[in-house]
């Protein structure tokens, strides 16, 4: 076996698998974040016709969120968020 003398830190400079991504979500665009009488961070969103929404702690400390992104909970019940630019440049609506 070849003796190579390499710092543990030195990466090789390769470039990671690419990868499209084609899930259907759920999202919102959070108009504006506030914390409600009850402790809990709630947002508004910026799509007429819906209310409130209260994001538990552990959402709001895992994620998190700012105005302008986007509340997003896929098909298997997982909630996340999104900045815009990442979400609207990769989802559109359908």
């Amino acid at each position: 076996m070849e003796n190579v003398s390499r710092d543990q830190n030195e990466a090789v400079h390769m470039e990671m698998p690419k990868y499209r991504c084609h899930k259907e979500v759920h999202a919102l665009k959070i108009k504006r974040l506030y914390q409600g009488p009850d402790g809990y961070t709630w947002f508004e969103p910026e799509e007429p016709g819906y209310v409130v929404i209260r994001l538990p702690l552990e959402y709001v400390t895992k994620h998190n969120p700012q105005p302008g992104g986007y509340y997003v909970v896929y098909e298997d019940g997982y909630k996340s968020w999104s900045p815009a630019s990442a979400f609207e440049s990769g989802c559109s609506p359908i």
